[in-house]
């Protein structure tokens, strides 16, 4: 197997510490440590703590997609494709112990200065929320399309963190159920 580079490493070990232990319960010296890098090896790659943490999550949320788009990819309708979103976050959170988000821990455990990691994590969601309406579009009219993605949104996320702190499946079946209703 090959060895990842400095950057790669970092980005990783930094990915479970902030993932795990939480942003702000991670220092650099634990980054670089366990990483196995030097300090100023680090600071090639990036200025600060919060630099590694837009990475982390620019690359999760690459990660993320692409493991949702996969799944839900079975599915032929657009009602379809989100029922099944609902399945994938039963799948994800019960592979990762009901850990929960990335995007919504990390930014419960934020510092108010730190808008580029709060930007991410909008630009996740929003990504979210654009991709349930534009599967709506096809079906409903663009003002019920938006008003209806955006329940279905709600349900989604607050799934997510009711499920971590439950540490159960029962959110997510409950917002599918209730999304099942909302799309009949």
């Amino acid at each position: 197997m090959k060895r990842l580079g400095v950057k790669e490493r970092i980005i990783e070990t930094a990915s479970d510490l902030f993932y795990h232990n939480g942003y702000n319960q991670t220092g650099i010296n634990q980054i670089i440590a366990e990483a196995g890098v030097a300090k100023a090896s680090m600071y090639q790659h990036f200025r600060s703590k919060e630099d590694i943490a837009v990475a982390y999550l620019v690359g999760r949320h690459a990660l993320w997609m692409e493991k949702l788009f996969h799944f839900v990819s079975t599915e032929h309708t657009s009602k379809g494709k989100i029922i099944s979103c609902f399945d994938y976050l039963v799948n994800w959170l019960c592979e990762v112990d009901f850990r929960g988000c990335g995007w919504q821990n990390i930014i419960t455990d934020l510092p108010d200065d730190h808008d580029k990691i709060r930007n991410q994590a909008v630009n996740h969601k929003n990504e979210i929320r654009n991709y349930i309406h534009t599967l709506l579009k096809s079906d409903e009219t663009v003002e019920q399309a938006d008003q209806l993605g955006d329940q279905i949104l709600i349900l989604l996320e607050g799934a997510i963190i009711l499920s971590q702190i439950q540490k159960n499946k029962w959110p997510i079946l409950a917002a599918k159920e209730a999304a099942i209703s909302l799309l009949k």
